[in-house]
């Protein structure tokens, strides 16, 4: 059987589609359709059922899959690592939200594409959980980080580390409301106060509102910002109170430049997962960055 047939078969089966698993393969579409018939006749057996939006895998097409695709990465494996000893320097292509990439994932892994990086590389991109999970799925990234979990077969996501998130405002707007008047009278002590977010819909302070005080924020964006750093530094600055992930907003507190304006017993949280597109942690540049990143989590509690 031919092996370029099944490795156009597994990317299919992990796409869910011909359309992106030619992206994936750098095909075209019809000479993907073309494989799969082929591989269809000489089994006998049907292996997707096509559909409107992408194809679904028949029976014989799961089962194909789960006893193919294991070989098929460690294939890639041996090659890949027949290319990991050569002098030419590989590229890792990262893909996360702005902030947490910059301050976390970015100087953690900049450890690996230093001088004794052993040729690693690192090409950095910053977007939102569906733009990032988007040009993954596409091949334009190696590997992401996103606080949404990806569905399908294509993605695999570990879990990466949970993120706290703090409600904090200036000095000057704690003294305004009273120390203590968040813990006596709840939101109701907050509704006068402006608010700082990353866009229209609130969706920090809502996310807070609704884990800690069972309720929707009654404010309305005073100042929004599409980045969390430009939204300390607005806070900082007095401009209204703000939903901080803790790790952005700790040298700030410690410094008094903001105060915490509640402590919940049970603070909301958010978790990150590392995503790859199933079958590339056998790339070792790949397979470093993501135990690399899992270690450096483990101290960013």
């Amino acid at each position: 059987m031919d092996l370029a047939l099944l490795r156009t078969f597994v990317t299919v089966h992990r796409a869910g589609s011909f359309t992106r698993a030619a992206a994936l393969l750098g095909l075209s579409q019809p000479a993907v359709t073309s494989q799969i018939r082929t591989l269809e006749r000489q089994l006998g057996r049907p292996l997707f059922l096509r559909q409107a939006r992408g194809v679904t895998p028949t029976t014989i097409g799961d089962e194909l899959a789960h006893k193919a695709a294991p070989h098929l990465d460690a294939l890639v494996e041996i090659a890949e690592r027949g290319l990991d000893d050569d002098s030419s320097v590989r590229t890792l292509h990262l893909a996360g939200p702005p902030e947490f990439t910059a301050e976390r994932a970015l100087p953690a892994l900049t450890e690996l594409a230093g001088d004794d990086g052993l040729g690693f590389a690192l090409r950095a991109s910053f977007g939102n959980a569906e733009e990032t999970l988007e040009g993954l799925s596409a091949g334009h990234h190696d590997l992401a980080i996103s606080t949404v979990r990806p569905r399908g077969a294509l993605l695999t996501a570990t879990a990466l580390c949970d993120e706290e998130h703090v409600l904090v405002a200036s000095p000057r707007w704690y003294e305004e409301i009273g120390t203590g008047a968040v813990h006596g009278k709840g939101p109701a002590a907050l509704e006068n106060l402006p608010v700082v977010e990353v866009h229209e819909s609130l969706p920090f302070v809502s996310r807070y509102w609704g884990s800690v005080f069972d309720s929707r924020p009654a404010a309305s964006g005073t100042v929004v910002v599409p980045d969390l750093r430009a939204v300390l530094a607005c806070t900082v600055a007095g401009a209204g109170l703000a939903v901080l992930p803790r790790y952005l907003c700790t040298a700030a507190l410690e410094r008094g430049e903001v105060v915490a304006l509640h402590d919940p017993a049970v603070p909301p949280l958010r978790t990150y997962f590392l995503v790859v597109r199933t079958g590339t942690l056998a790339m070792p540049h790949v397979a470093r960055a993501h135990e690399w990143l899992q270690h450096a989590a483990s101290d960013w509690g």
